[in-house]
């Protein structure tokens, strides 16, 4: 799978001497992990090498020994999964974000709730792998709606390109991240799924094991900073520690 590389211009600082670390992240972090990375070079330090795409796909890629050295998941489970195979720096995993999820039509089309399941095909990162899918899908079973929409779901290799068959209407409904919601201008936001009916949705960070740069761990502290989570809740994003982690 192809990766979208963002990678920003060095200052002459002895720090930004060479290349900044290389952080896998779940796409729907696109426009604000690259603002809080412009942040980190602004500092003076080397600019971040910047890949997005599904969770599931970068743990996939670090397990295949991918050359990296911070991972933002936007589940849990991804996480855990490469912490049991001992692929993350000890002691470096932390809680960063955490989203909401909602229900989108094109702009133009009437606002009917959850009524606008009835009107077609739903387009939703995989079910079955994608961090959005799988919180989409017990969403949907929690409300005891999933029999009744399965067969009309039109399965995306990650929760942007979900959001993008909605954005060119080639598909009626979606189900993303409410930073995805917020971050185009040609959806609108038709349900807010109650937080209850689905997990938690928290975005974990961690340095890899295999990482040797030596800016990766401060960086990782960088994520974390009154600066960063500043541009990460503008987006739209909620701070886990605020949320009682």
């Amino acid at each position: 799978m192809a990766l979208l590389a963002v990678v920003s211009a060095c200052g002459g600082d002895e720090h930004a001497r060479g290349q900044g670390p290389t952080v896998l992240a779940a796409s729907s972090l696109q426009e604000a992990l690259t603002e809080v990375a412009d942040g980190w070079t602004r500092q003076g330090y080397a600019a971040p090498r910047l890949s997005f795409a599904a969770s599931s796909a970068l743990a996939r890629q670090i397990e295949g020994g991918a050359p990296a050295d911070l991972y933002i998941s936007a589940d849990e489970e991804w996480m855990d999964r490469l912490a049991n195979e001992g692929l993350l720096r000890e002691g470096s995993r932390a809680d960063l974000l955490t989203n909401e999820l909602v229900l989108i039509t094109p702009v133009d089309a009437p606002a009917d709730g959850l009524g606008a399941l009835a009107s077609g095909r739903l387009a939703l990162a995989d079910p079955d792998a994608v961090p959005a899918g799988r919180y989409a899908r017990a969403a949907l079973e929690r409300l005891g709606l999933w029999q009744r929409v399965a067969k009309q779901v039109v399965p995306a290799e990650n929760v942007r390109a979900a959001l993008a068959l909605v954005e060119r209407g080639e598909v009626p409904l979606g189900i993303v991240y409410a930073t995805d919601a917020q971050a185009s201008r040609k959806v609108k936001v038709a349900y807010r799924f109650p937080p209850e009916s689905h997990p938690a949705i928290r975005y974990p960070v961690a340095v890899l094991a295999t990482s040797e740069h030596p800016q990766a761990e401060d960086f990782r502290a960088f994520l974390a900073s009154v600066d960063a989570q500043g541009v990460l809740k503008r987006h739209g994003f909620g701070i886990a520690q605020e949320a009682g982690r």
